[in-house]
């Protein structure tokens, strides 16, 4: 599917999804744990990129860090902004994130780009690597797979990656990746973080 198509499928599925996140508290203590140590290690602002209604970029702005979220949908920004009346968040989306070169200590792209085509996942990762600083933090989430293989996700086509299949787009763009963590629930498809720095 084209972005503008899959971009259409959230916003008629936005309140279905708003409804599956109406706080942090309804995502893992695992990934609350990674992303909380991950971002307080950043030096600088930060974005969430794929922000949905915001609980991510609400609750890492509530430890005091310098955060904004930006996500395509603009029903999701409308709730985010609803629910975080404190907290910066915008329209936008992952392969023109609208910031200057080199701005960001960091980039949180939690199952953001589990819908694009691996065939121009290099070029999001580049845009990635140049709003970043020199040793700025990307950490992304995504399904793992043996095989990079598409699925039928609820809202819209999404796609499996193999770990290092994925660590290899990613260091392409000029990152290097610092490590992985894999999860797996029970029914559920396999989780996965990466953890990567831009370099120099």
């Amino acid at each position: 599917m084209t972005f503008e198509e899959t971009r259409q499928a959230y916003e008629r599925r936005s309140r279905d999804y708003i409804a599956m996140f109406p706080s942090i508290s309804a995502t893992d203590p695992e990934d609350r744990y990674l992303i909380q140590a991950w971002a307080t290690a950043q030096t600088g602002p930060i974005l969430d990129v794929g922000c949905g209604p915001g609980h991510w970029t609400g609750w890492l702005h509530g430890q005091g860090l310098d955060i904004e979220g930006i996500d395509p949908v603009p029903a999701f920004i409308d709730q985010a902004r609803l629910n975080h009346p404190e907290v910066r968040f915008r329209v936008g989306r992952a392969e023109a994130l609208g910031v200057e070169t080199s701005s960001l200590a960091g980039i949180l792209a939690w199952y953001s780009v589990i819908h694009t085509d691996p065939e121009l996942l290099g070029e999001t990762f580049s845009e990635f690597a140049r709003a970043l600083r020199p040793g700025g933090g990307l950490c992304v989430g995504f399904f793992a797979g043996r095989d990079l293989a598409p699925f039928e996700h609820p809202v819209s086509e999404a796609y499996f990656w193999p770990v290092s299949r994925l660590g290899d787009v990613i260091e392409r763009a000029g990152f290097s990746v610092t490590s992985t963590q894999l999860r797996q629930d029970p029914g559920a498809r396999n989780h996965a973080a990466t953890l990567a720095h831009r370099n120099p």
